[in-house]
C-alpha cells in the first residue's frame, strides 16, 4: 500500500495533536504513545499508557482494507510520519524514553514503531536482517583458522 500525500497529511496532523497534548511547558509524564490502526472503519486511534485516548482521526485509504498485510504495510509510512515530525515529537513533555507502538483492536502489541531515547541508539530491524547469518559465517571461518 502507497501512502497518498492526503493519509500523511493525516498521520501527521494526528501526531501534531498528541504533541499539543504534552506541550514542552508541562510537567513531564510517564507514559508511551499506542497508535490503534483499525482498517475497517479506517481510523488511526492514539492512546496515552491508561487506554486514554488523545486523538483520533479517519485515514480515508484504510476504510474497508481487508489486505492480510495492513498492519506491516502502514508502519513503514507511520514511521516515517514519525521521523518528519521528530524534532517537535521529541520535544513533548513526556520522560525518556518513550515509545510509539502499534496495537491491534484488541490493544495488544504489535510492534514499536519508533523510540525516542537521549542515550541509546535504535537499529531499525531493516538493518539488522541477516546479521545472524554474516555472523555464523564469520564464526565458522574464525573457528576453522
Amino acid at each position: 500500500m502507497k501512502a497518498t500525500h492526503q493519509t500523511i497529511q493525516q498521520i501527521q496532523r494526528a501526531l501534531h495533536k498528541v504533541a499539543d497534548k504534552f506541550p514542552q511547558s508541562a510537567e513531564p509524564v510517564l507514559t508511551d504513545i499506542h497508535l490503534q490502526a483499525k482498517p475497517g472503519s479506517g481510523e488511526l486511534i492514539a492512546y496515552n499508557d491508561d487506554m486514554e485516548e488523545l486523538t483520533r482521526v479517519v485515514i480515508e485509504e484504510w476504510i474497508d482494507v481487508s489486505d492480510d498485510n495492513f498492519y506491516e504495510e502502514i508502519v513503514p509510512v507511520i514511521k516515517q510520519c514519525i521521523k518528519n515530525l521528530s524534532d517537535e515529537l521529541e520535544q513533548m513533555a513526556i520522560l525518556h524514553p518513550f515509545s510509539f507502538v502499534l496495537i491491534d483492536e484488541d490493544a495488544e502489541t504489535i510492534t514499536d514503531i519508533y523510540l525516542f531515547d537521549d542515550n541509546e541508539l535504535i537499529f531499525d530491524t531493516e538493518l539488522l536482517k541477516g546479521l545472524d547469518k554474516e555472523l555464523d559465517e564469520f564464526l565458522n571461518r574464525l573457528m576453522a583458522d
